[in-house]
């Protein structure tokens, strides 16, 4: 974690684990189970696993679990990206969805770096770590109020779902 990171995480200390399992309950709630929002915090939950897996893994087997949280990260990012994040701007959330685009701008640049770091190494681990701690805050800022208001906000919510789903799959595939 570099000294800038530090000092912002002593002034403003992240959200608790139960503000983030109390952040997907709500969005949950407001999800019907098969709309875009249903789809988005199940891939969330997809990448909270596989983050879990590659931070629990031997070496041997910690390129591959990376490997595979990127494939579901990359491709949720660029629906994201491609769909919800213009249908937040247009939500009157042009200052979240800029914000969004650069958190996830620094969590590729952030991947990029783990790929070239040793995966037996505390580096490897400690790059994870601080990558993970950045996609739960991520997902709490989407689930606990940016994805709500494109629910609340944005009409046509079947057109998200729709082109939500064609940019996932164009990326991971249609068994993604």
């Amino acid at each position: 974690m570099s000294i800038v990171d530090r000092a912002i995480a002593a002034v403003t200390p992240p959200e608790s684990n139960q503000d983030r399992v109390e952040a997907t309950q709500k969005a949950r709630s407001e999800s019907n189970g098969d709309d875009w929002l249903a789809i988005a915090l199940d891939h969330h939950d997809a990448i909270r696993t596989a983050l879990k897996a590659a931070l629990s893994a031997a070496p041997d087997q910690r390129t591959l679990l990376m490997k595979r949280l990127a494939v579901v990260l990359n491709g949720h990012a660029l629906a994201e990206e491609i769909v919800l994040y213009p249908a937040l701007a247009k939500a009157h959330e042009k200052s979240h969805a800029n914000m969004a685009y650069t958190e996830q701008t620094a969590t590729k640049m952030q991947m990029a770096e783990l790929e070239r770091l040793d995966p037996a190494s505390e580096d490897w681990v400690d790059k994870l770590k601080h990558i993970e701690g950045a996609l739960l805050h991520h997902m709490y800022e989407e689930e606990g109020h940016w994805f709500l208001e494109i629910k609340r906000q944005y009409r046509d919510q079947a057109t998200l779902k729709q082109r939500f789903l064609e940019e996932y799959q164009r990326y991971v595939g249609a068994d993604g």
